[in-house]
């Protein structure tokens, strides 16, 4: 019997994620944005973003997370930010890309602000493999002399890779560069091919059970926490160990959230114009905020209701003992099966039901 913690999103997300810009000067070759060099003259105004902030904030106190493109490539970006951490109490954090707009100045307008966390991409342990993967030269070191601000500035440091082909041979080395960095969290994003990713650079179900047997034992001997992204199956996978090793060791340290955050089940995002969606890497617009408010969207797209309902669930994840923690990823359901309710295909497990 597996037993899950009575919470359940249908009311409020976890974790809110808005692309405050397209504009990236990054080139990365599994870009779920398809990033552009120049902001898009239709995104948000700051006043429209000071709506969807309070709105953010009816929600129950959300994680707040600004993305892009990158968002240093939005001049207002540290006035939104001062707005929802000083007028509506939000924690917020943010992903900008390693580009020279990543200089002291912004590393100290960021403290003063009260940020919660800096998130960094790393997806290789040297240049040659992470600068090929961001497609452009210098990005790597950029990277760490981005961290070695965070770290002179004491703003926690969050590490996040994209796991493909190309990098999955080099996640023990990065495992250990991000433990030297002093980082408080390694999340790792496993592909779904949307945008500039592709399918040909996504792990076998194999690869990727390996993968996530392999960061429980990460988990244990780091000081780091781990967290997977669009593979809720690791959830899974940590369970099935901690039953294995009969311990509760530092196995069950699966982040802030109670339950399983998945696509449109406690994760919503907000695109640089205003549409919303299950998440950044589910397409199927649910609304726009210009329209309705990011509330009445999150509770009442059908498409977001459906996505809550494990019952709806397709395939061995519909019979899964263990959908209720996992659910599979519905992204990657709907980017190999065009629909969002099938089976994840990168699921190795086989139901006992």
């Amino acid at each position: 019997m597996i037993t899950v913690k009575t919470v359940n999103y249908n009311e409020f997300p976890f974790i809110v994620i808005w692309e405050v810009t397209r504009a990236c000067a990054l080139k990365c070759v599994h870009c779920r944005a398809e990033a552009q060099y120049t902001p898009d003259p239709r995104q948000l105004s700051f006043e429209e973003g000071k709506k969807v902030i309070d709105d953010i904030a009816a929600m129950g106190n959300p994680l707040f997370v600004f993305t892009g493109g990158d968002p240093l490539m939005r001049p207002d970006l540290f006035e939104l930010a001062h707005y929802a951490i000083h007028e509506k109490g939000l924690s917020v954090s943010m992903t900008p890309s390693a580009t020279p707009m990543v200089t002291r100045k912004a590393v100290q307008q960021a403290k003063d602000v009260g940020l919660s966390r800096w998130a960094f991409s790393l997806d290789g342990s040297n240049d040659d493999i992470h600068d090929a993967f961001r497609g452009t030269k210098g990005s790597f070191d950029r990277t760490i002399k981005g961290i070695s601000y965070l770290k002179e500035m004491n703003i926690p440091i969050q590490i996040n890779t994209t796991v493909t082909t190309l990098n999955v041979g080099d996640l023990e080395a990065i495992s250990e560069l991000i433990k030297e960095f002093g980082a408080v969290l390694w999340s790792l994003f496993f592909l779904i091919p949307v945008g500039r990713g592709q399918q040909e650079h996504m792990l076998t179900a194999d690869e990727h059970e390996s993968v996530m047997k392999w960061l429980t034992t990460i988990q244990q001997k780091m000081p780091y926490h781990v967290k997977a992204t669009e593979a809720p199956h690791y959830r899974r996978v940590v369970l099935q160990e901690r039953l294995l090793q009969q311990t509760e060791k530092k196995l069950d340290v699966l982040g802030r959230a109670p339950k399983s955050v998945n696509d449109g089940d406690g994760f919503v995002f907000i695109s640089h114009i205003g549409d919303v969606y299950p998440s950044g890497f589910l397409p199927i617009k649910c609304g726009n905020v210009r329209e309705s408010s990011l509330l009445d969207i999150y509770q009442n797209s059908p498409i977001m209701k459906e996505l809550r309902d494990k019952t709806l669930l397709k395939g061995k994840c519909g019979r899964c003992e263990f959908k209720e923690i996992c659910g599979g990823s519905r992204a990657r359901a709907f980017a190999i099966h065009g629909d969002y309710l099938e089976s994840d295909p990168t699921c190795a497990y086989v139901p006992s039901t």
